[in-house]
């Protein structure tokens, strides 16, 4: 089969052999792989820094089709559509027995990675899949719509979900970075709750994406700071939530400085920027989360809302061949939304 494989210096379009699967596990054709920053920032690193053993076979948004299945494997069959809940944990441990394996203490300790983000992942052909119960049904969905819900969605399904409370009527949401995450993001809040939005991107087109998804107000941080243009619209009270989808060194402090006295922010993004927090340093009363992807349960009820048609994706799709292409239009910002690798597309 071919797949992307990471050597620690490059990403390369590579054969290798048909991947086997043993007891209770399961092979699949992949339909549609997401690319995500967080691969950048995997491949950007220093190949030493990584806690896992390369070459590694990127993609950790995957939907496929069920090739073949290993002994004692029971409630999947050949030719279902699937897409895998990415956060591989344990299995046995607390967080892992309710759902929870993306909060699984244990994972990194025993040698337990995610897909594509230390484990092969489905940047390819086929992909193994260690354990079926990471194996989510996806039928009614497209697969170019299924892949990146299982991160991108259910990454912002998660943090939308976590401060759900607080978004109350009169409230005010404030998303920085209407990109893979936050348009969609942007949709669930609209639909789950009666909030305002309040949207921020760096792009006009993402702006405008974000205007067209129904957001209350869109911000330009290049003609307004964006705590400013926020303190505005509130009263100069500031978000009750604040959902930062990028956390670099202008989002973030601007993200602090939006928040209300007791508003809770998340910080979604991988960026390298940090803020302190301490009781000076931070509105009084004010929460601070890191979500990070989210339980299968979640992800179940992120595929239900595609299929009711609340949820959709804004996506561009690549064939195998220019994974390359498109992750230096990410790289430059060239992509609104999320990129998609389909197989077996044709090369454009």
């Amino acid at each position: 089969m071919r797949a992307w494989e990471y050597d620690g210096h490059r990403t390369a379009l590579v054969e290798r052999p048909d991947p086997v699967p043993g007891p209770g596990q399961a092979v699949l054709d992949v339909t549609a792989a997401g690319l995500c920053h967080s691969d950048l920032t995997l491949t950007g690193r220093p190949a030493e820094s990584h806690p896992f053993p390369l070459p590694l076979v990127l993609g950790h948004e995957v939907a496929g089709t069920v090739r073949r299945v290993g002994e004692g494997v029971v409630g999947v069959a050949v030719g279902d559509a699937v897409v895998v809940h990415g956060p591989w944990g344990c299995g046995a441990c607390r967080r892992c027995r309710v759902g929870e394996e993306n909060l699984c203490p244990r994972a990194q300790s025993r040698g337990i990675f995610p897909i594509g983000l230390g484990a092969d992942g489905g940047l390819a052909e086929q992909v193994l899949v260690p354990s079926v119960r990471h194996l989510v049904p996806a039928h009614g969905i497209a697969p170019e719509q299924a892949a990146p819900l299982t991160d991108a969605g259910l990454t912002a399904y998660n943090a939308v979900r976590l401060s759900r409370d607080a978004m109350v009527e009169g409230s005010t949401v404030l998303v920085l970075g209407i990109g893979g995450l936050g348009h969609l993001a942007l949709q669930l809040v609209k639909h789950l709750t009666p909030a305002r939005v309040v949207a921020v991107d760096v792009s006009a087109a993402a702006r405008d994406l974000a205007a067209g998804l129904g957001a209350d107000v869109v911000l330009d941080p290049a003609t307004m700071p964006v705590a400013e243009g926020v303190r505005a619209l509130t009263d100069g009270d500031g978000a009750d939530v604040v959902l930062d989808f990028v956390a670099s060194g202008d989002t973030l402090p601007a993200a602090v400085r939006s928040l209300a006295p007791g508003g809770e922010l998340s910080v979604v993004g991988v960026g390298a920027a940090a803020v302190p927090v301490a009781v000076k340093t931070m509105p009084l009363g004010s929460t601070v989360r890191t979500p990070y992807w989210g339980p299968r349960g979640d992800l179940e009820e992120v595929l239900a809302l595609s299929r009711q048609g609340v949820l959709a994706v804004h996506t561009t799709s690549f064939a195998l061949e220019e994974a390359e292409r498109a992750y230096e239009l990410m790289r430059t910002g060239g992509l609104v939304g999320r990129a998609v690798v389909v197989p077996g597309k044709e090369r454009s």
